[in-house]
């Protein structure tokens, strides 16, 4: 696609975006997501030209202007669109698809120093939402969303929404995900949870076991039996009884 169509593209994809959007010359002289991507597709062009450290010096310059910081050999498709932008950070060896909308601080990095593919891979159609974190050689599915502040370390499937620390499925094409199994969570406190419902589990099979069980399940059956009895010895009264009406 000639230079010019890509700019007209960006430009119609942060209409298509962002409502705030009034005028095309506020989109190219406001959006330092747009100039972000602008840059980085020629420091991509210098990287591949073998032109290393002129490439990683744009970038850094790119990084010095918009607050976002794209590594010059990082794989970028058509209309990406990065909304704020401050503090983006998009690693070496991440791809993004086609359509991918971005929020400030995310953060596309990697997990250690690991050589190779170690950026995540972010399908056409992705929403990241601000402040969160995609690391690892992972993948996120197609039209997949990332709720703000979640930690994704592991693949999205297709269509999916995912939120948390560390991120877990919520909707799947449409449909809500509940959680049953404290395994599928994934937390830190996944074992406190597990051990304290295995715990409870027990407890309550021994309580079934012993004799009475039934009556120390219902501590307070007897005395509430004796209030019931109680108001209606008050209710059979209060027709003989006179209280003064009508003095």
């Amino acid at each position: 696609m000639p230079l010019f169509d890509k700019i007209r593209e960006d430009i119609r994809s942060v209409f298509d975006r962002d409502p705030a959007a009034r005028s095309w010359f506020e989109v190219v002289t406001c959006y330092p997501g747009l100039w972000a991507v602008w840059i980085h597709r020629l420091a991509h062009r210098l990287w591949h030209m073998k032109l290393r450290l002129p490439a990683r010096i744009l970038s850094q310059k790119a990084r010095f202007l918009t607050g976002i910081e794209i590594h010059p050999a990082a794989t970028i498709g058509r209309r990406l669109f990065i909304d704020h932008g401050m503090g983006v950070v998009i690693g070496e060896t991440a791809i993004i698809g086609d359509d991918v909308t971005l929020y400030q601080g995310v953060t596309l990095g990697g997990t250690g120093k690991e050589h190779g593919k170690r950026h995540p891979t972010i399908c056409d159609g992705v929403f990241v939402g601000n402040n969160t974190n995609v690391l690892g050689n992972i993948t996120i599915g197609q039209n997949s969303r990332v709720g703000a502040g979640s930690v994704v370390l592991s693949d999205v499937p297709p269509n999916s929404t995912v939120v948390g620390v560390p991120a877990h499925i919520v909707y799947r094409n449409g449909e809500r995900i509940l959680i049953t199994d404290p395994h599928e969570i994934k937390d830190p406190l996944s074992d406190a949870l597990i051990a304290l419902s295995e715990r409870v589990s027990q407890l309550e099979a021994q309580l079934e076991e012993q004799p009475g069980a039934a009556r120390r399940a219902q501590p307070f059956a007897a005395e509430e039996a004796d209030r019931i009895a109680y108001r209606k010895e008050l209710s059979r009264l209060a027709e003989f009884v006179s209280m003064g009406e009508g003095i």
